[in-house]
């Protein structure tokens, strides 16, 4: 409808006052209208139709039709809300310098009509105007956009703090007395069967039960502690992370050394959790422009890396998020390095085993 509409003003105001309607004019509308209808693209192609709506109002200057550059504040509008705001300066000076000569090369002005007609065109303050309107727009989105994010990290870190609360509450008032009953009753019946003795079978059953018990709480604990078991990610989501932080503008890379094997669930689930947080805090706290995600398969370990070239110096203080990758990474029997590099940036780097010690 806007497209439609300054298409319609663009070709109105310039048919206005013509009596006879010559080649160059039918010319002169034909670029009015496009200037109008290509805003119909302003979202998806930002870009281009700032350059399409530019080149149509230098055309129809040229043309002879005095007809404001109304197109081009929409497109100047667009564009600076999508983030381009040094291509839309650049186009935007090219524009403001073309539009005299257009109006001198018309042959119906002098210099200084031709300049007064080009000013009264595309009036500066309009178009200050324009591309203030979408840099307050874009903030604006910009900022929501964050609040939403951050609403929704601060919920599952909630959410992750009190799973992880009871998996150790049941830590420590279960499993200690869990275990010490498994081993008196593994000890008895070795006792018992060592001296000849009838092996009560109460004494079984508790053996057993204290086996299911404890087999049952770790599965427990797991769940409360990774709450990715339902989503299943893992190694083969690694590259989705890489992607999806080359979308914000980081120069983000992967690299994958030796032969792929079966990875545990649980190592796969770590290797892409320390991968997702390390691209997240890249993205958010490091300002920096690149990033590399190296994984190298060797038989008995799983290694990751993850360095980019921030802001991070020596004496940097690890965030918290750090503290669930080292616990996740322990808690599998592995080692876990997080620090500055002395060259400027950041490194974490963990070494996972392919097989957990019992």
């Amino acid at each position: 409808m806007i497209a439609i509409a300054v298409a319609g003003t663009l070709v109105v105001t310039g048919l206005s006052g013509r009596s006879v309607v010559t080649n160059l004019d039918l010319v002169g509308c034909a670029l009015l209208a496009v200037g109008g209808l290509v805003l119909v693209a302003r979202r998806r192609a930002p870009v281009p139709v700032l350059a399409v709506t530019g080149l149509c109002a230098v055309g129809y200057q040229a043309a002879g039709f005095d007809v404001p550059a109304i197109a081009y504040l929409f497109a100047v509008y667009a564009a600076v809300r999508a983030g381009h705001r040094t291509v839309t300066v650049v186009a935007s000076v090219i524009v403001l310098a073309a539009l005299p000569l257009a109006a001198l090369a018309s042959g119906l002005h002098d210099t200084g009509e031709a300049f007064a007609q080009a000013r009264g065109a595309l009036e500066l303050a309009w178009l200050i105007a324009a591309g203030a309107a979408g840099e307050a727009l874009r903030q604006a989105e910009r900022r929501a956009d964050e609040a939403e994010r951050t609403r929704e990290e601060t919920a599952r870190r909630r959410a992750d703090e009190e799973r992880l609360h009871i998996a150790r509450e049941l830590h420590d008032s279960l499993t200690h007395q869990i275990s010490i009953i498994k081993v008196q009753a593994e000890v008895a019946v070795h006792v018992a069967r060592r001296r000849g003795e009838p092996v009560p079978e109460a004494l079984l059953v508790i053996q057993e039960a204290g086996r299911e018990a404890t087999r049952e709480l770790r599965a427990t604990l797991e769940a409360l502690r990774d709450d990715d078991t339902a989503t299943s990610r893992g190694l083969d989501h690694v590259a989705e992370l890489v992607e999806q932080a080359r979308t914000t503008g980081l120069d983000a890379t992967l690299t994958i050394e030796g032969e792929r094997r079966d990875v545990p669930p649980e190592v796969g689930r770590t290797v892409y959790r320390i991968v997702q947080e390390s691209l997240t805090n890249i993205a958010r706290h490091a300002a920096a422009t690149t990033a590399s995600v190296r994984i190298d398969h060797s038989p008995d370990v799983l290694a990751v890396r993850v360095d980019d070239d921030g802001k991070a110096a020596p004496g940097t203080v690890p965030g918290v998020g750090l503290l669930g990758m080292r616990e996740r990474v322990t808690a599998l029997g592995g080692r876990l390095r997080a620090e500055p590099r002395g060259k400027g940036g950041f490194t974490v780097e963990a070494e996972i085993p392919m097989k957990r010690t019992p």
